[in-house]
């Protein structure tokens, strides 16, 4: 089955724009050229396994204030900066906004290949994170409102016999209870348990949006 790919190229030269999407084409990378970083941020959120090819200095949006717009916007999408050895300094500052790579001009067609295919792995790798915890996500979603309960106290570190008193059931029911998170959320042990509530900030919305006692 063929995966949706496709890798964005912002340059505002349109000859060098031409020369990248013919060369990552010739590449088997389907690319969509565009003159300047408001094109592309008219064009989010980007959908499918993707990666954007920025220049860094251009004359209406850097590429240093693209990647700030894009941070604002929450586009996961990866980066690669082309910068000239006199931009190596905002290159620089890209890295630490989150690009994955950086090429220097004039670049080597096989490093600029190199570095998209990276951030296309990238892009994959961050895709399969968001599906696992949506997925997750969903399975937190399906307990009951004493199971939401009982969770809460026990990762508190609340034994099951404090959880029964408080809740004046019996501590053969609180196991049950927890037989039933463990096999609804798809926790392995107590641990993965705990990591998967971390994941998907249970208690930070248990907190936010506290049951009803009414």
């Amino acid at each position: 089955m063929s995966r949706n790919i496709q890798v964005y190229i912002i340059d505002d030269d349109d000859a060098v724009r031409g020369s990248i999407c013919w060369l990552l084409e010739s590449n088997d990378h389907p690319t969509i050229g565009l003159a300047s970083g408001q094109e592309l941020l008219d064009r989010l959120p980007l959908e499918g396994e993707a990666c954007i090819v920025t220049d860094v200095r251009m004359p209406a949006m850097s590429g240093i204030e693209l990647m700030e717009a894009l941070a604002a916007r929450g586009s996961n999408v990866p980066v690669v900066v082309i910068s000239a050895h006199g931009d190596i300094q905002m290159a620089v500052e890209t890295m630490k906004l989150g690009a994955v790579d950086f090429v220097e001009k004039p670049f080597e067609e096989k490093a600029l290949v190199q570095a998209v295919e990276r951030a296309l792995g990238e892009s994959r790798r961050r895709l399969e994170t968001l599906s696992i915890d949506a997925d997750v996500r969903r399975r937190f979603q399906r307990l009951t409102a004493r199971e939401c309960e009982v969770l809460e106290m026990i990762l508190a570190g609340r034994p099951n016999r404090s959880v029964a008193n408080d809740l004046a059931i019996s501590e053969k029911t609180v196991e049950a209870h927890r037989a039933h998170i463990m096999e609804k959320t798809g926790a392995t042990s107590f641990a993965d348990l705990v990591t998967k509530a971390v994941q998907t900030e249970f208690l930070k919305t248990r907190r936010a949006n506290p049951p009803s006692t009414g």
